[in-house]
């Protein structure tokens, strides 16, 4: 079974939730850690000669350019995250279809190559933004992975399909991967429950999908394997979150790089 691992690049003050505290016009005034950071996570992947997805954004790619270029030659799909990692649910269908235009317009001018996938910042298409869908398709996207099928105050949709889907004609949805547990979907996938977790159970989680015939989809960010990050005064339950267990991340990658087969998502999916 193959699974599918994607990066999504952004840097470590792209935190959704808390723009009031880092508006972005203010972005520029923070130091980045991305490039290095990111560069850590390819000599991690080309140790296992294993390929992945970069959701990567369109603020990191026009301000590095040569980093998007240096993920394309190392045989990675490059994929969108969007332009200014803006939540969805807090834009009208003008201002996201502008975002996701700019994004892939550069990113496309960067690689030369035609872009097919995109995930949402935090994962912001819910109920009320479903028509991001239609969208996605009219600018020529192939899957999008931003459903996630859980409860979350933030995202989710709990009752959402588990496995890959035709969310529209051309358009398949692949989901963040969850176990199902006592009629309830639980994340294994990446991100915070990647660092909460303990490896052995996200490795019986992804063996028990994978026995079901289903792909697996893990996430990370590079800030997540960057233990002297500066710290973002921020309220403490996304404090929590967001800096919990970032030391256990680069361990835990190694060890499912080792563990199963990954390649990025669009070979996963067979698409292009």
């Amino acid at each position: 079974m193959i699974n599918a691992l994607t990066i999504d690049i952004e840097d470590w003050y792209h935190v959704c939730g808390v723009e009031h505290n880092i508006p972005a016009e203010k972005w520029d005034e923070y130091e980045s850690r991305v490039v290095q950071n990111t560069e850590k996570i390819l000599a991690i992947l080309a140790d296992k000669d294993i390929k992945a997805t970069f959701f990567v954004l369109g603020y990191i790619a026009n301000k590095f350019p040569h980093l998007v270029k240096e993920i394309d030659a190392q045989g990675h799909e490059i994929a969108t995250h969007g332009f200014w990692h803006r939540l969805i649910y807090r834009q009208d269908k003008d201002a996201f279809s502008k975002d996701l235009k700019d994004s892939l317009v550069l990113l496309e001018d960067i690689i030369g190559k035609k872009i097919l996938g995109h995930r949402a910042a935090s994962f912001s298409i819910v109920k009320d933004t479903l028509w991001t869908l239609d969208i996605l398709a009219e600018q020529g996207l192939r899957y999008d992975c931003s459903i996630f099928p859980t409860i979350h105050p933030r995202y989710g949709i709990a009752d959402a399909p588990r496995f890959p889907y035709d969310a529209k004609p051309d358009l398949i949805e692949f989901p963040p991967s969850t176990i199902r547990l006592m009629g309830a979907n639980f994340p294994i996938a990446g991100g915070f429950y990647f660092r909460f977790l303990p490896y052995f159970l996200i490795k019986t989680a992804i063996r028990r999908l994978n026995s079901q015939g289903q792909p697996a989809q893990i996430y990370v960010h590079p800030w997540e394997i960057d233990t002297q990050q500066p710290k973002l005064d921020i309220r403490f339950d996304r404090s929590f979150t967001h800096y919990f267990n970032i030391s256990s991340v680069a361990g835990k990658l190694k060890a499912l790089l080792g563990d199963f087969n990954f390649a990025p998502v669009k070979e996963v999916l067979r698409i292009g």
